[in-house]
């Protein structure tokens, strides 16, 4: 009797583990694109830049999530890091856009989406004012970064590959001392998620 309730206990363990680690698709394709976003990135980095990924801040009761922040000389890089597989339709100021997938089949599905760009907008705006609730007051970047380069609209906040990566962290004329440097990395590396 007790081989068969230890048999039962292991495999309602063994279920309840596959079902709370299933990942939704949606979510499993974000994060696969995020971690392939990161590679990219990093491919680029040279020994001054800084990267930290999935780092949650809040100002004002309003949260958010960074994918990918690079801080470096040249100041500090939020880039958002977008998997949208299919067309996408919308205009720089629509607060959503319309992503048109179509299957193998030939079958064609409409979902809307947050349009990133104010995405990105707003985690500019939350993270300066964290940044300044801690005395640090610079200027903050930000990019979205579409991995199938299917942006409906031609905006200086789209990247489409490694190489405007590169050129957005790279170029920038206001330069940061390095104790700046060393203390936005330090704040921001106590907001990382680590989910």
């Amino acid at each position: 009797m007790i081989v068969i309730i230890v048999i039962i206990a292991i495999i309602i363990i063994i279920i309840a583990a596959v079902f709370l680690n299933s990942e939704p698709p949606e979510r499993k394709c974000g994060r696969l694109g995020e971690e392939y976003a990161a590679r990219m990135i990093e491919s680029i980095l040279n020994g001054k830049d800084h990267l930290l990924s999935n780092i949650t801040v809040s100002f004002d009761q309003k949260n958010t999530e960074l994918d990918n922040v690079i801080v470096n000389e040249y100041g500090i890089f939020i880039i958002e890091v977008k998997n949208y597989n299919g067309q996408l339709v919308g205009s720089v100021g629509d607060y959503e856009w319309q992503k048109y997938h179509t299957t193998d089949a030939g079958n064609t599905y409409v979902k809307t989406v947050k349009n990133p760009i104010k995405q990105v907008k707003r985690q500019i705006y939350i993270l300066s004012n964290y940044l300044k609730q801690h005395n640090i007051n610079v200027w903050i970047n930000g990019y979205v970064l579409l991995l199938h380069n299917n942006s409906p609209v031609d905006s200086e906040f789209i990247l489409a590959d490694v190489s405007d990566i590169d050129r957005v962290i790279h170029t920038q004329k206001v330069l940061l001392d390095c104790r700046t440097v060393e203390s936005i990395i330090g704040l921001l590396s106590k907001s990382r998620n680590t989910l």
